[in-house]
């Protein structure tokens, strides 16, 4: 058995996935982005908890790809994912030990930094020189 990324339990990532997605539906950007994909609130925290639990704890109970389901989207834009991680580094800090929000930040800041660039990739003109910052 693999140990997990850094101490924190499945409830705990229920907990942090609930606070986070009730923030997101009350943001002014993030809201009516993800308002538009999302039907059922139950069934993507259920879902989003599962990718956080295959990430940490090193669970088998997420199938999915991200990077597609971004890119899928169609309005989803790397200007996005820094009010993103902000709100969730805000429900980390509010919801766990510091040095469990510390350790998932970093991890959800790497995620993060891997979908913007492939956002920001397909979206921007093949063109253009790449931005290298």
């Amino acid at each position: 058995m693999i140990p997990p990324r850094f101490d924190v339990t499945p409830e705990q990532i229920d907990r942090v996935v609930a606070v986070f997605y009730a923030a997101v539906r009350r943001h002014e950007v993030l809201g009516p982005v993800f308002g538009r994909h999302v039907a059922d609130w139950p069934a993507h925290e259920s879902r989003i908890a599962a990718f956080w639990r295959n990430a940490i704890l090193y669970e088998r109970s997420y199938d999915g790809n991200p990077m597609r389901v971004h890119m899928a989207a169609g309005d989803v834009r790397a200007e996005h994912f820094d009010p993103w991680l902000m709100l969730f580094d805000a429900t980390l800090i509010r919801t766990l030990p510091q040095p469990t929000a510390r350790a998932w930040s970093a991890l959800a800041h790497r995620i993060g930094a891997g979908l913007r660039m492939g956002v920001r990739d397909l979206r921007d003109d093949r063109a253009a020189p790449p931005i290298l910052r």
